[in-house]
C-alpha cells in the first residue's frame, strides 16, 4: 500500500483552505445581501429617527404656514374693509371717487399673490413673521384715522347742516322775492332805509321752512316785525322769520333744515302779506340771497338776483 506523499497532502490542505475561503466569503455576501435588503425593507415601511424628526418639523411648518395663510386673509379681509371704508370717507370729504380704481387694485393683488406663490414654505414662513406685525399695525392705523375721519366728517356734517343754506318758502318759480337786501325805500316814510333782509311777496298762510338745523331762540309777538320769531343754528349763525300769521313751534325747541316752523302773514308793520327774512352772522346782518347755494344752482341764482334788485320798495 502507498502512502500519501507530502505534496499530496500540501494540495489537500490549500484545496480545504481555498474551501473555507469560499464558504466565508458566500456567507459575507449573503450577510450583505440580507442587511441591505432589511434596509431596504426598513426604510420602505420605517423611519429613521432624522427622517421621523424631519417629518415632524415638516408637517408643523405645513401646519403654521396654513394658520399664517388664514391669519393673513383676515388680515387682508379686515384691510379690505378698511379700505372700503376709508372710500366712503373720502367720497363723503370730496365728493369724488378715490384715484385708485377697483382693477388697477386687484391687478396689484394679483401680483402680489404670484410673488407669494414662488417661494418656498420656509421663505413663506419668514415672510409671514415679517409682515404679520405690520399688518397689525397697518390695521391699527387705519382704524385710528377712519375714527379721526369719521369724528372730522360728522364735526362738518353738523356745521354744514348749521348754515342755512336754502329758501325759506317755495320759490322755485324764482319771482317771489320781490325786495332784496340793501337800502330801500320804506313802504310808510317814503324813505332810502337799510333793509337788513328780504321780503318774499306770498299769501298768508304760506309754509314757512327753517333754512338750518338750529334751536329756536326767541318768539315775539309786537313790535314793527309782528308775529317773528329767531333761531340759532350755533357757529355764529341766526335766522329770523317776521311778520308771521301762526307758529309751529317754540323757543327751546330743535328745528331741522326743511321743517315747517311758521305760516307767514301780515302782522306788525307790513305794507302787505309777505315773509321777511333775516340771516345774521355774528350779530350782523348779511344778504340771505347769497345763502341759497344748496336749492339753487349759479343760473338760477343769478336770475333770482335779478329779479329782486328790480323791486326798489321794501313791505317792511
Amino acid at each position: 500500500m502507498n502512502k500519501p506523499t507530502r505534496n499530496t497532502t500540501g494540495e489537500t490542505r490549500q484545496r480545504h483552505r481555498y474551501a473555507q475561503w469560499v464558504k466565508w466569503g458566500f456567507r459575507f455576501l449573503s450577510g450583505m445581501g440580507v442587511a441591505v435588503l432589511y434596509f431596504i425593507v426598513f426604510s420602505l415601511f420605517f423611519d429613521t429617527p432624522i427622517e421621523h424628526e424631519l417629518k415632524k418639523s415638516a408637517r408643523r411648518l405645513e401646519a403654521e404656514y396654513r394658520q399664517l395663510e388664514k391669519r393673513y386673509d383676515t388680515l387682508q379681509q379686515v384691510l379690505d374693509n378698511v379700505s372700503e371704508r376709508d372710500k366712503n370717507v373720502y367720497k363723503i370729504l370730496f365728493e369724488a371717487e378715490p384715484v385708485l380704481g377697483e382693477d388697477e387694485d386687484r391687478q396689484r393683488r394679483e401680483e402680489f399673490r404670484k410673488q407669494l406663490n414662488g417661494m418656498s414654505n420656509l421663505e413663506l414662513g419668514v415672510w409671514f413673521e415679517q409682515h404679520l406685525k405690520k399688518l397689525y399695525q397697518r390695521v391699527s392705523n387705519y382704524g385710528i384715522q377712519i375714527e379721526a375721519d369719521q369724528e372730522r366728517v360728522a364735526a362738518d356734517l353738523e356745521r354744514a347742516l348749521s348754515i342755512p343754506a336754502i329758501q325759506p318758502v317755495d320759490n322755485r318759480i324764482l319771482t317771489l322775492l320781490t325786495a332784496s337786501f340793501g337800502e330801500r325805500v320804506h313802504p310808510f316814510f317814503k324813505t332810502m332805509t337799510q333793509h337788513d333782509g328780504v321780503d318774499y311777496s306770498v299769501p298768508t298762510g304760506t309754509a314757512v321752512f327753517a333754512t338750518a338745523d338750529g334751536t329756536v331762540s326767541s318768539l315775539q309777538a309786537r313790535g314793527q316785525s309782528g308775529l317773528n320769531l329767531t333761531i340759532d343754528h350755533g357757529n355764529g349763525y341766526e335766522t329770523i322769520y317776521s311778520h308771521l300769521d301762526k307758529v309751529m313751534t317754540m323757543p327751546g325747541r330743535r328745528v331741522s333744515r326743511g321743517d315747517i316752523i311758521a305760516f307767514s302773514g301780515n302782522s306788525g308793520l307790513s305794507f302787505a302779506p309777505h315773509l321777511h327774512y333775516e340771516i345774521r352772522y355774528n350779530g350782523k346782518a348779511v344778504d340771505p340771497v347769497n345763502y341759497f347755494f344748496m336749492e339753487l344752482d349759479m343760473p338760477r341764482l343769478r336770475r333770482l338776483k335779478e329779479i329782486s334788485g328790480l323791486g326798489m320798495q321794501s313791505f317792511d
